[in-house]
């Protein structure tokens, strides 16, 4: 699915949108409920989802958007209430773990190669052109 903007291709960025927001929510407040194996479950489904918006797109605009997704749903959750109190908290070393855990999870999705990207132009070699 690469190229132009097509009907399928929205669709697929909103799926992805609404996925990351799900996901991010779900994962947010696993982390505080269950720190070690909370982290990992969260960090886990974050790789599926950055992975998923990779293949279906084609390209990293895919991993933007669930990433986008992702970090909306942290800024809807640790809004203040009119209580004073928060859903989510922002101190805790789970959250910093999953916030900086999950940005370097898109990142490497959003960078990778994979079998739908075309070969690179030449091979490339330290050895020096013959005279």
């Amino acid at each position: 699915m690469t190229g132009t903007l097509t009907p399928a291709r929205i669709a697929a960025l909103l799926g992805l949108l609404v996925a990351g927001l799900l996901t991010g929510a779900a994962g947010w407040l696993v982390v505080d409920l269950w720190l070690p194996a909370g982290l990992l479950l969260a960090l886990l489904a974050l790789s599926g989802l950055f992975l998923a918006g990779r293949l279906v797109t084609g390209t990293g605009l895919g991993v933007g958007v669930a990433t986008a997704g992702w970090f909306l749903s942290y800024v809807v959750l640790s809004i203040p209430r009119p209580e004073g109190d928060r859903l989510v908290g922002v101190a805790g070393i789970g959250m910093y773990a999953y916030f900086l855990g999950g940005m370097a999870l898109a990142v490497m999705c959003a960078t990778m190669r994979g079998p739908v990207d075309p070969p690179a132009d030449r091979p490339v070699s330290a050895a020096r052109p013959r005279r």
